[in-house]
């Protein structure tokens, strides 16, 4: 992939998910509302439930989105350093399809499932 690309695509991406993660921050803020509630005393079992998953939703979300700006980062952090484009197992290059579709990606197909360690 050509590497002027590669940085147009990750940086794209990057500006999406800081919208995405002031998004989830937002709704964070939202869904922790007003601390002076008390909580489930005298509340129904089943709104406090929904409040519970909401919760846990919104905690998701955020951490999601801050998962994927750090594989972001890394990816043009391996751009920068010349390794932009080669699987991080087995040095093999990562064809273009795949880092068309996802150029965040340190791996190859073969070695998709492979954690890679930072």
């Amino acid at each position: 992939m050509d590497l002027d690309r590669a940085r147009t695509l990750l940086t794209d991406e990057l500006a999406d998910l800081d919208e995405r993660a002031r998004f989830a921050e937002r709704t964070r803020a939202e869904t922790s509302g007003d601390e002076t509630q008390e909580g489930a005393l005298g509340q129904h079992p089943g709104d406090y439930g929904s409040e519970v998953a909401n919760t846990m939703d919104t905690e998701l979300l955020v951490d999601t989105v801050a998962d994927q700006r750090r594989a972001v980062q890394e990816a043009l952090g391996r751009l920068d350093a010349g390794t932009y484009g080669r699987c991080a197992v087995c040095d093999q290059e990562i064809d273009d399809e795949r880092l068309e579709a996802r150029p965040e990606v340190p791996t190859c197909r073969e070695h998709a499932d492979t954690p890679v360690l930072s």
